[in-house]
């Protein structure tokens, strides 16, 4: 019963999205929804306690509000770099540590850094840590870490 309330959700966001009222086009919004249902943890993995609730919204608030600020900043220094005419770029790749408790954490905090411009993720091994691909390996080093504590801390409260 879970499931369908999440499947008509999905759908519902879908179609709103989309704009878009078609038969084809409403199947195929019922056919992402469940695809996307068997890809979520299950029920007993994601409950959460209702003295959690306010923390986890919360967090997740100010983990958008962080992501959003990244993306911008992020997005000045690359066009920076682009716009120059020395380029001065300096690409490498650093291992950042996720240290999270959760596979999904550690996912999302990888598609933060990937997110933003000038960062990519290009594996992570057994251990939850993360090998990132930068424009500028020196700068990221300094600021990645500190950034990647701020996500463990706000995705914790998200998902415990």
């Amino acid at each position: 019963m879970v499931r369908v309330r999440v499947i008509s959700t999905l759908t519902l966001v879908y179609l709103a999205l989309t704009a878009n009222l078609a038969p084809l086009n409403i199947l195929m919004g019922v056919l992402v929804a469940t695809a996307v249902t068997f890809l979520l943890p299950g029920r007993q993995e994601w409950q959460m306690s209702w003295r959690a609730w306010p923390a986890a919204n919360w967090a997740f608030v100010r983990y958008v509000f962080m992501l959003s600020k990244d993306l911008v900043v992020s997005g000045i220094q690359v066009a920076r770099i682009v716009l120059s005419p020395q380029m001065s770029i300096r690409p490498g790749i650093i291992a950042i540590p996720s240290e999270t408790s959760s596979d999904l954490a550690t996912a999302f905090s990888a598609h933060a850094i990937t997110l933003t411009p000038g960062e990519m993720v290009v594996e992570i091994d057994e251990k939850g840590i993360m090998y990132t691909h930068c424009l500028n390996v020196h700068e990221a080093a300094i600021s990645l870490p500190t950034n990647q504590r701020e996500r463990r801390e706000l995705l914790e409260k998200i998902f415990s």
